[in-house]
């Protein structure tokens, strides 16, 4: 596929970067959603701000769901990646459980909170726009309960008294972090990331419950 596709404008030949249009298009959706709301902001507003054309949004996204879909996505994944690297860094295989939380959720916050604005779209804007979107969601929180599942059985391992089914610790520890991130994106002045980190990780290890003394997760040492 050529980089650049040559489109016929009024007699006046003129080159369309996809690439480029998509780029520009994501920025609009980014900052009119934040600053307007999704419900508020139309294709022709989204294109007027990307200096595009309309014909040129529906090239690129089938609607404006599929432009905050993308939105999302974008901070989803840039959160999750950021997890995935902190668990292979220097350390964390020996470390205490508290500060291997405090350490994953650290990362994470890091990763979606650095836009405000992508944060407030990610967060906020997405929640209740339709059924596929509420579906979009369930989805990603079925990859962070998976995650976090893993975590807990790992602290369980180390001889942490995990509280009741950890089926259920797990989605309702997500449904919290999604629930104080949203508080995150609705506020004017936003709550500082180490706040959200120190929240996420106190209630993380309010639910796997404290290590037995003398395990490894108590003072951290081989892994289980």
């Amino acid at each position: 596929m050529v980089d650049a596709v040559v489109a016929l404008w009024d007699g006046v030949r003129a080159v369309r970067d996809p690439a480029r249009c998509r780029a520009q298009l994501m920025a609009a959706g980014r900052t009119l959603f934040a600053v307007y709301g999704y419900a508020r902001t139309s294709v022709e507003d989204l294109c007027a701000a990307a200096q595009v054309e309309v014909r040129d949004f529906h090239r690129e996204f089938e609607s404006r769901e599929a432009l905050l879909t993308d939105l999302y996505d974008e901070v989803a994944m840039a959160g999750m990646q950021a997890a995935q690297a902190e668990l292979a860094a220097k350390g964390m295989e020996t470390c205490p459980t508290e500060e291997r939380v405090r350490r994953l959720f650290e990362a994470y916050v890091r990763a979606v909170t650095r836009d405000p604005q992508a944060a407030r779209v990610a967060f906020v804007e997405v929640l209740g726009v339709s059924p596929a979107m509420d579906a979009h969601l369930t989805m990603w929180r079925s990859v962070w309960v998976e995650f976090l599942t893993a975590e807990s059985e790992r602290a369980r391992l180390r001889g942490h008294g995990v509280d009741g089914d950890l089926a259920v610790v797990v989605k309702v520890l997500t449904r919290s972090v999604d629930e104080l991130l949203a508080h995150h994106g609705r506020r004017p002045r936003q709550v500082p990331p180490a706040w959200l980190t120190s929240e996420f990780t106190r209630l993380s290890m309010a639910m796997i419950g404290p290590a037995d003394e003398g395990s490894p997760g108590a003072s951290g040492g081989v892994t289980g």
